[in-house]
């Protein structure tokens, strides 16, 4: 998978791909970065690339010009990529996005920063714009950092075991169950007997019942997305009657 990024500060970005799970499908040519600095298409000798916004107000914007060559630069070498803008006005970003990207191939990551974009760039250049949520950081390259090492998981052949991507977070549109390792009792705190029994069946069922009142508890806008069948709602329930005997 191809992925570019336009950004101001590419050798930020490229830190992604030097280390870890990122790293490793870097490594491997599962997933190749190429970064575009729009200072390089600037046309004075400042290489100036922001300006202060019509209206007044504070700080600056990114002009529109060095943008859209970096951005036809980035285009010509992947013609294919869908033009994704990260920022707070964009859709928030989730799992299944992120997926579908994985599925559809390469992307070209645009990074804003300043005051943001000049509406009329976005407007003619831009196929989605993603969030990561509802704060504000000071660019997008921290955000085009989380894209990248998140899909980096999705792609086939990253991660050792082919099932830790489908266990994740989020994959399920659930949260993840709890997990343990050695040693088997802690300051007095022993590991589920489900666990320790062998019995994988067992252990599967534990698993998915977690994941659903883990989510129940902790993110329940989650479970509204998402419809039960019978036996998970019988599963949640059964989560539900042992937790409240417990308050």
């Amino acid at each position: 998978m191809r992925i570019d990024v336009i950004t101001l500060f590419p050798e930020l970005v490229e830190q992604v791909i030097a280390c870890g799970v990122v790293g490793r499908a870097a490594e491997q040519k599962l997933l190749e970065l190429h970064c575009w600095n729009p200072r390089e298409f600037t046309h004075d000798r400042h290489r100036t690339v922001d300006d202060r916004p019509y209206g007044g107000g504070p700080g600056m914007l990114m002009k529109v010009q060095p943008l859209e060559d970096a951005i036809a630069a980035a285009r010509q070498q992947n013609p294919d990529a869908r033009l994704v803008y990260l920022s707070p006005q964009g859709e928030l970003l989730d799992q299944r996005k992120l997926a579908q990207q994985v599925d559809l191939g390469s992307v070209i990551f645009l990074c804003g920063r300043y005051e943001g974009i000049d509406e009329r760039l976005i407007r003619r250049e831009v196929d989605m714009e993603w969030s990561l949520g509802d704060y504000v950081i000071s660019g997008g390259e921290l955000a085009a950092m989380v894209c990248i090492d998140a899909m980096a998981r999705l792609i086939p052949g990253t991660l050792g075991h082919e099932a830790s991507a489908q266990q994740d977070s989020f994959s399920a549109g659930l949260l993840d169950c709890p997990h343990y390792t050695r040693p088997e009792v802690y300051k007095g705190d022993r590991v589920p007997e489900v666990l320790m029994s062998g019995n994988h069946r067992d252990i599967e069922t534990w698993r998915e019942q977690q994941a659903l009142g883990r989510t129940w508890q902790r993110r329940p806008d989650l479970l509204e997305r998402i419809r039960l069948d019978a036996r998970q709602q019988a599963l949640l329930d059964e989560y539900i009657v042992e937790f409240e005997k417990t308050r």
